[in-house]
């Protein structure tokens, strides 16, 4: 009897369905290669939206849904940020700017690792890191375990807010959209 006590305690102990939500969440993170969504950015006070897709590791290309029609786009070493109707064109290395660690799936897992989370109003997860002189949010949905967005300042020193939603795990993507633009 004490024997099945104690097997029932240790596959009780590994089953998932009694792992913590960061766990869960940190499995999620370990099986998704990419990310599209819809996001709002706030920067002082000023919102913008429009659609994003991440490939871990460190690509991303934005399109926002302004009269600029700007897009950023990162191969996993340097930002473009660009204008559409102004063909102003701005790069930076990415390890100068938070992305880098936003989208750095192995770098946030290994953080929530080693991180206790925050719950928010009983549906949030939270994880603050600090990196470079960053402090970087970073927001779980507990019940769908989507990250659902993150706080971060931008290369100007503003605080930068970026809500996603209608978010779409592991989709079929044209890696051509992380060739970084040039100049028209």
């Amino acid at each position: 009897m004490f024997r099945v006590l104690i097997i029932f305690f240790i596959l009780n102990f590994y089953n998932p369905v009694f792992s913590s939500i960061k766990e869960k969440i940190i499995s999620q993170m370990q099986l998704t290669n990419n990310l599209s969504f819809n996001f709002i950015q706030t920067i002082d006070n000023k919102n913008e939206n429009g659609k994003c897709i991440i490939e871990y590791p460190k690509k991303i290309w934005c399109e926002y849904d302004n009269s600029n029609k700007k897009i950023i786009v990162s191969n996993g070493k340097s930002l473009v940020i660009k204008t559409r109707n102004k063909g102003s064109y701005y790069r930076y290395p990415l390890n100068k700017t938070p992305l880098v660690f936003l989208l750095d799936k192995e770098y946030l897992i290994s953080q929530m690792n080693i991180l206790e989370s925050r719950e928010i109003d009983n549906k949030y997860l939270n994880f603050t890191f600090f990196e470079n002189n960053n402090q970087i949010n970073v927001f779980f949905n507990k019940k769908s375990l989507n990250l659902i967005g993150w706080q971060t300042e931008d290369i100007y020193q503003n605080l930068a807010i970026t809500f996603i939603s209608s978010v779409k795990i592991n989709q079929k993507i044209d890696n051509k959209i992380f060739i970084l633009p040039t100049i028209d």
